[in-house]
């Protein structure tokens, strides 16, 4: 009988140590290796779906793109490579002559210079209609050089006589020598 309850202990405690060692050294490193790899399955599966979702916008972006294209267009073909100031001023004294604008004042600021492109302030005044000013503002835009426009200032003249005066002050670019693209 002792011999019996004996090997009925040896049993148990065989199979104990068997389920022990099978649920340390194997059912646990198991499922913590499961979790981990259904951790990384629940990231990829919301990383497929942010794609997803962000791939039905590409055709919308798509679209921004292409007017973004069409309406930049090749701007730095707008930016000569060499100052040409003289003849910018020409070209705006030319245009002003063109729109019969009167008591014109074209005078050029001091020039800064950057990495890509350098720039000059040029303060613009005149007197005419407002549909005459108009006109002149739609040319300046046609011209072959990129001309941003940072104010304007229009003044109805005291006798309102239908005239206004006009303040504009403009920036013009140009790429220095060397860093022509």
């Amino acid at each position: 009988m002792f011999f019996r309850e004996r090997q009925r202990a040896t049993v148990f405690v065989a199979a104990a140590a068997i389920v022990a060692g099978f649920m340390l050294f194997r059912y646990l490193p198991l499922r913590k290796k499961m979790n981990t790899i259904e951790k990384i399955r629940t990231e990829q599966v919301l990383a497929i779906a942010k794609t997803s979702a962000q791939s039905k916008q590409l055709p919308t972006l798509k679209a921004q793109l292409q007017q973004l294209q069409r309406d930049v267009g090749d701007y730095e073909i707008n930016i000569p490579a060499k100052r040409k100031l003289g003849e910018f001023l020409q070209q705006i004294a030319t245009l002003m002559n063109e729109h019969n604008l009167k008591e014109q004042l074209v005078q050029p600021g001091k020039e800064t210079e950057a990495d890509e492109f350098n720039c000059i302030p040029v303060n613009m005044q005149c007197k005419g209609r407002l549909n005459q000013i108009y006109e002149f503002y739609k040319r300046v835009q046609e011209l072959d050089r990129l001309v941003r426009i940072e104010q304007v200032d229009l003044t109805n003249d005291r006798s309102f006589g239908g005239d206004v005066s006009m303040k504009t002050k403009a920036i013009i670019y140009y790429r220095p020598i060397g860093k022509q693209g």
